[in-house]
């Protein structure tokens, strides 16, 4: 008989379960240590602060406010993003803005805004004043500024968008992806706080990258970094925004300008005794001049002369200064109503004397004064631009700060407005102070010159050459002291002076110039003259020509002789002269 054997069971130890468990559970957290590691973080930040925020630039820039079914945004917004030009009147309450061919006055909580001084009805006020601030609608910014914007769900942002503004869509990936992943982090790491969530196949824009994370949008205005292994990029988009200018038609002369000023103290000169100037084709008299703290201006001006220089073939570009008073100048440029009488006179003149230009002769301003005096031409650019006139203003080189007669320039900024800056290139020796030197030698002229290029393109610049020298007095006093004095001596009269004197001038390598000097005993004095004539004059039109300037401007018409004007004719000039 076969013998059956019986087996028993034994239980499975407790301990071993105990350690299949642990093991388990184990696997588990190194494979969700695999996964999320390193740890993102699970702290949710905000990323939009306040109602209606303004999205701008890639990021929250102040709160808009909104009136109706209006949405206006704060005036400081404005000038730190869109245009730093708009400035606030006190005076008329108003909000200006200057584009290159309108003048706009808004006054606050008023139903009338108005146009190059041309009145426009509304419903709703344009500016408003609320909780301490000036706001501006964005609607009617869209007639004057290359800017867009939309009203973002959910967040109610106000995207503000600019001509040129690039982004690309695109959308998370359909892959299943841990959601922390998929959060919307403050920085390009997952331990950095996280701002929204997204969704798979949910659209974005991709506004940015860095390292291995995109910067990317929500519909709602929300953005954040997220890995770019969860993104799928779609197509590229570039904000266009087509802005209408109105063109001006300016009598602009063909070639270089080749000017003149005409000085005009008191009386306008016999234009029957004047030469002909070979190759000036623009004469400046010096007719008008600010007289009074609610913007008069004294008029010289002669239609005469103006239809002389016209015959003569000559555009006539009225100068208008600001009597280089500076207290003056402050008063009459502070205000924006004041201003505009100024160029309301302006416009009227140009009118009556048929000028074809007005030329900006604005010296000695207080430093801290300069953005009114850009401000003024600012607003007078587009009204004379309309008018058909050329506009040029005159401009010394920097000659560092808290100078009357040079830091108060801004002319950068002054270049984009009008159509020519003529840089006053002389008077680096004026008196006793300076010491005896060149009106203006041609190293120093060349040096500011080139500095001045940085900031104002050579198509706008015409170079201001002078007729005149000085004729410096060195003189020993009895007590020993020395006195230095100096008069200007137009061209013909330094011949003259050489003549009598008998002197023939040597050539100076430090000005560049011809010099002589005189030695009267019999006043215990010396004489001493850098001279302007034929070499020094065509050293000056070289550098126009090798600069590719827009022309030459010459002080003044009184001081020259005719052989300045031959070697001035930037047309029959043949290159740099070589000494």
């Amino acid at each position: 008989m076969a013998r059956v054997t019986y087996h028993k069971n034994k239980n499975i130890s407790s301990k071993w379960m105990i350690v299949g468990l642990i093991g388990a559970f184990l696997l588990i957290s190194f494979s969700t240590f695999l996964l999320l590691y390193p740890f993102a973080s699970t702290e949710k930040n905000t990323y939009f602060h306040g109602k209606y925020p303004i999205l701008f630039n890639g990021s929250q820039q102040g709160n808009s406010l909104i009136e109706g079914n209006s949405i206006f945004v704060p005036l400081p917004f404005l000038k730190d993003h869109i245009d730093s030009t708009i400035i606030y009147d006190h005076k008329s309450k108003s909000v200006i803005i200057t584009t290159k061919d309108k003048v706009v006055q808004m006054p606050i909580d008023s139903l009338t805004y108005f146009v190059n001084q041309q009145p426009v009805e509304l419903q709703l006020s344009p500016t408003i004043y609320k909780n301490g601030e000036i706001f501006v609608a964005v609607d009617l910014l869209l007639t004057f500024y290359p800017i867009q914007y939309k009203q973002l769900p959910e967040s109610e942002a106000i995207w503000l968008q600019m001509d040129g503004d690039e982004y690309v869509n695109g959308r998370i990936t359909d892959k299943n992806v841990n959601k922390e992943k998929l959060r919307l982090r403050t920085e390009p790491k997952l331990q950095s706080p996280y701002l929204a969530e997204m969704a798979p196949k949910e659209a974005l824009t991709i506004v940015g990258e860095k390292d291995d994370f995109y910067l990317v949008r929500k519909a709602n205005g929300i953005s954040g970094y997220i890995k770019k292994e969860n993104v799928y990029k779609d197509d590229a988009v570039k904000i266009k925004i087509n802005q209408e200018v109105q063109s001006f038609q300016v009598a602009k002369i063909s070639g270089p300008i080749q000017l003149t000023w005409e000085a005009v103290y008191s009386k306008n000169p016999d234009s029957s005794k004047i030469p002909d100037m070979m190759g000036v084709n623009v004469v400046a008299p010096t007719w008008f001049s600010l007289a009074g703290n609610d913007g008069a201006i004294k008029n010289l001006a002669s239609l005469d002369y103006s239809k002389w220089a016209q015959a003569k073939g000559y555009q006539v570009w009225g100068v208008f200064s600001n009597s280089f008073d500076p207290v003056l100048t402050h008063e009459a440029f502070k205000n924006f109503e004041t201003r505009q009488n100024i160029i309301r006179q302006l416009l009227h003149f140009g009118q009556i004397y048929q000028l074809q230009g007005i030329n900006f002769d604005i010296e000695n301003v207080n430093q801290v004064d300069g953005p009114l005096v850009t401000q003024f031409i600012r607003e007078a650019a587009p009204y004379l631009h309309d008018a058909g006139l050329v506009v040029s203003m005159d401009i010394t080189f920097s000659a560092g700060e808290n100078n009357n007669w040079s830091s108060f320039y801004e002319r950068k900024k002054l270049a984009q407005v009008v159509d020519y800056l003529i840089v006053m290139a002389y008077d680096e020796h004026t008196g006793a102070a300076s010491g005896a030197g060149s009106v203006a030698s041609l190293p120093w002229v060349e040096r500011n010159l080139k500095n001045l290029l940085t900031e104002v393109p050579n198509d706008r610049l015409i170079l201001g050459v002078p007729l005149y020298a000085r004729l410096w007095k060195e003189q020993t006093n009895s007590d020993g002291a020395k006195e230095v004095t100096a008069k200007a001596f137009a061209m013909d009269k330094v011949k003259i002076w050489l003549t009598e004197k008998g002197l023939q001038p040597t050539y100076d390598e430090e000005s560049g110039q011809n010099y002589a000097e005189f030695l009267a005993t019999d006043e215990n004095a010396i004489y001493k003259i850098w001279i302007e004539d034929e070499l020094s004059l065509k050293k000056r039109a070289d550098l126009a020509i090798k600069y590719q300037l827009a022309g030459i401007g010459t002080w003044s018409r009184y001081f020259g002789d005719q052989s300045a004007w031959a070697t001035l004719d930037l047309n029959s000039s043949k290159g740099v002269t070589q000494k």
